[in-house]
């Protein structure tokens, strides 16, 4: 079972679980899940979707051995939009998965995010501090949502002996990303390929790190195939770190674009974003990144030139 199988990284997680030769049940309500990023795998035999919001209980009479969670808004103009409902999805949806794979003794994975790393021990605390009052920022749901998720999993491992997996990921992209994610390389790519000028909210020579979608999904593979239950978060991305004007001009070189590079003030609430620390990865499931970011970059260029030169709609302005 992949939940949120019609989204950007569980159209992809669906297509290999597909072609390995399993079985898999597609769950997604379509709120952030796209028909055209499934819509490809309806002919294999072995693809059933449920159309479901994870929030609700789960009462499918299904055999399931491995659960992907991945059901989330992941991005701030969706998971802003309704704050509660996206914490629904964090904390409910995830103790509604792990209630179903207590019941049916099946291994789950829960696909985290880099944001609930705690960077506390980075500068000295005051009350005013960002880290200390995150949970009443405008990325509070998401990231507070994030950390609950992962205590849920912890406790019905201590407490269930559930046998779960926790992954944290990184900046991921790559084609299937939505065009309105308002995420750094979909959003770079669009307006290069629209010749439009680039806009950049804070400090350009701030740097980032980047997941493309196939090494994740190898990642998720290896870890859900460990045979020890593992309630440790683990890293996964491409530890190389780029500016965001770097990436930028990569962007506009790869397209030909002549788009300008426009400076604006960054929000005051921006989490802060750390480099990965892999090692775990490497050492235990012999997992690394495959894709440097130029390849990465030209494969999510080609998927997005297709979307804009081929859509009967208008491939929406991301926010």
């Amino acid at each position: 079972m992949v939940a949120g199988g019609a989204g950007f990284l569980g159209s992809h997680l669906c297509e290999r679980l597909l072609k390995a030769g399993h079985q898999v049940y597609c769950v997604d309500d379509f709120s952030t899940g796209l028909e055209r990023n499934i819509s490809p795998l309806l002919g294999f035999d072995g693809f059933d979707v449920i159309a479901q919001d994870i929030a609700e209980p789960i009462d499918v009479d299904v055999d399931v051995d491995e659960i992907y969670h991945l059901a989330r808004p992941a991005s701030p103009p969706h998971y802003q939009a309704d704050p509660i409902r996206a914490m629904q999805t964090y904390v409910t949806g995830s103790l509604n998965l792990l209630e179903l794979a207590a019941r049916r003794g099946a291994r789950i994975l829960q696909v985290s995010a880099a944001d609930t790393h705690d960077d506390s021990q980075l500068h000295a605390r005051t009350e005013g501090d960002w880290s200390d009052a995150a949970f009443l920022g405008r990325h509070s749901s998401y990231e507070e949502g994030k950390r609950c998720a992962e205590a849920l999993f912890s406790d019905f491992h201590r407490l269930y002996e559930v046998d779960v997996r926790l992954v944290r990921i990184f900046n991921a992209y790559g084609p299937r990303m939505r065009a309105d994610e308002s995420r750094i390389v979909s959003n770079f790519v669009l307006k290069a390929l629209r010749g439009k000028d680039i806009t950049i909210y804070g400090d350009a020579s701030k740097t980032r790190s980047f997941s493309f979608a196939d090494d994740l999904i190898d990642g998720f593979a290896r870890i859900m195939a460990s045979p020890a239950s593992l309630p440790v978060p683990i890293d996964l991305c491409n530890p190389m770190e780029f500016s965001i004007g770097d990436v930028a001009e990569q962007v506009i070189e790869l397209t030909g674009a002549r788009s300008n590079l426009i400076l604006r003030p960054q929000a005051t609430d921006t989490p802060r974003q750390q480099r990965p620390d892999i090692s775990l990865a490497m050492q235990e499931f012999g997992w690394r990144p495959k894709m440097d970011l130029s390849g990465g970059l030209l494969q999510t260029i080609g998927y997005f030139d297709r979307l804009l030169a081929g859509s009967k709609r208008v491939v929406p302005e991301p926010a």
